[in-house]
Formats: structure tokens, C-alpha cells, sequence
């Protein structure tokens, strides 16, 4: 892999092994986790729609998702609100639900979600 040399200068450099490397990812996966239960329950609270969760679930960003939705930014970034996300119609639900590979049931009711392990 490649590191930084005294100099300031990229160097290749052998691998200390996976271990790591495991231990950095399980760490970065707890991170998301904790991230996309926390919009969870934002979203339970009534402060955020879920279309926030479906798509810090899924790893994708603002841009992203837009460009999959097929609508600028600020249009998608007004989906987040939950007043908003409630007057959507069918057609936009299903948009997501299809983004999120998920039915449109799944994106109104995100209570009954239980895909990571520590909730199970």
C-alpha cells in the first residue's frame, strides 16, 4: 500500500497484514451504524423523512441520490422535511422505493426496519 515517507513524499510500503485493516473497517461499519440509527430515530421523531435513512442506509450523499431521483439537489433536499415527504405522490414514492430497492410500505413505515444485528 502507500505511505508517507519522512519527507512528505509517497512510498510503497508492505502491508502489516489484514487485521488492521479488518479491525479499521468493523470500526467505520460501527460508525455508519450508529449514524443511520441515529436518523432513524430522527425520523421516528418526526424531524426528518424517511427518505434521510434510505439513503444514509444505502452510503449515498445528497448528490447522489439526486442524480438518481433525476431532480436537482435542492428539490431532493426538500424531501427530508417530513411535511413535504407526506404530500409526495405516488409516482415520487415510488421513484425512491425503487432507488432504495425497497417497497413504498418499507419507505413510509421504517419502525419495523431491523437490519443491523444489535437489533435483532
Amino acid at each position: 500500500y502507500y505511505a508517507v515517507d519522512k519527507e512528505g513524499n509517497f512510498v510503497t510500503k508492505k502491508s502489516d497484514g489484514w487485521e488492521p485493516k479488518k479491525v479499521a473497517l468493523e470500526k467505520s461499519l460501527e460508525l455508519i451504524e450508529e449514524r443511520v440509527m441515529d436518523i432513524r430515530k430522527k425520523v421516528l421523531d418526526g424531524a426528518l423523512s424517511p427518505v434521510v435513512f434510505y439513503m444514509e442506509l444505502n452510503r449515498m450523499d445528497l448528490g447522489v441520490l439526486s442524480a438518481y431521483y433525476g431532480k436537482w439537489s435542492w428539490i431532493v433536499k426538500r424531501h427530508f422535511k417530513p411535511k413535504v415527504f407526506k404530500r409526495l405522490s405516488k409516482k415520487s414514492l415510488e421513484k425512491y422505493a425503487g432507488i432504495f430497492n425497497i417497497s413504498i410500505e418499507e419507505l413510509l413505515d421504517i419502525e419495523k426496519y431491523k437490519g443491523f444485528k444489535s437489533e435483532k
